[in-house]
């Protein structure tokens, strides 16, 4: 009893997680005339500009490869990489020194995110494509943005990308990663970044089990869970007579006579045999 309890208390705990995966704190998606104030331009991004008193020079661009604008009667200005408050300073300063404005007061709204983006893929609920609006968005707010992790994900997150200039990769355990707040292991993203939930570890139960076929390997799962995870035994089986099938690190396959109390590892074949009596 003690052990199915514990396996009911897993289940639970990865509820809590997928929950917390749901309610962190939601990456804010642009929207049509969004400007937050610390998110930076990118390549892609669509903008529209306003001067104040001045329609003639209202502007809708698209930001370039190499982070320029057209601008009319000043040209080309570079505003990749800033803040919406230091584009519109840059903007401001190109239309004063070309002598269009005395004193230029603009404004930048961003119309659509395409340059700083982080994917999700994987076991999430909505896979695709994310922006980043801000410096602070972690690995939470970006599970949170694409759904949380569905029942069928791991309890791992690999989160690759580039970070000095060299490939970067890192597995992110989710149920450490919420166990208490401010968790060192829910890194900042940043643009070009990925995040790749895999399917979770399964082994397979049969014989005389009640409801057989493959199920999730909880962490820590036993034999015992294991058994009760498939519907308990048959009243013609017996938990005397079990056989394990598992592959080892050298790939062979090895058959065992495992006790109650055994861990179960992913890929397991569980047989129920029936019972003698």
């Amino acid at each position: 009893m003690r052990e199915v309890m514990m396996m009911s208390m897993g289940k639970l705990l990865r509820a809590g997680t997928v929950a917390a995966v749901s309610f962190a704190a939601t990456v804010s998606i642009a929207q049509e005339g969004t400007r937050p104030s610390d998110y930076r331009l990118g390549p892609g991004d669509s903008i529209k500009v306003q001067v104040y008193q001045s329609p003639d020079l209202a502007l809708e661009a698209r930001v370039s490869e190499s982070g320029v604008i057209n601008y009319p009667l000043v040209g080309r200005i570079n505003i990749g990489g800033l803040t919406i408050p230091d584009a519109e300073a840059r903007i401001a300063q190109a239309l004063k020194k070309g002598q269009v404005l005395k004193a230029p007061q603009v404004n930048i709204n961003v119309v659509q995110v395409r340059g700083n983006q982080v994917t999700v893929i994987g076991q999430v609920q909505k896979p695709g494509r994310f922006p980043l609006e801000a410096n602070n968005v972690r690995v939470s707010d970006m599970l949170a943005a694409a759904g949380g992790v569905t029942p069928n994900g791991d309890d791992m997150v690999v989160v690759s990308g580039v970070r000095n200039r060299k490939p970067f990769r890192k597995e992110i355990d989710l149920p450490s990663l919420f166990a208490s707040r401010g968790s060192n292991e829910d890194m900042l993203l940043i643009a070009g970044d990925s995040l790749y939930v895999g399917k979770a570890p399964v082994y397979y139960i049969y014989g005389e089990a009640q409801k057989p076929g493959p199920y999730r390997v909880e962490r820590g799962m036993t034999v015992m869970q294991a058994i009760a995870q498939g519907g308990g035994i048959t009243p013609r089986g017996s938990q005397n007579r079990l056989k394990l099938t598992r592959t080892g690190p050298d790939g062979k396959v090895m058959e065992l006579s495992p006790r109650l109390t055994d861990t179960v590892q992913a890929g397991d074949v569980l047989y129920v045999k029936e019972s003698i009596f």
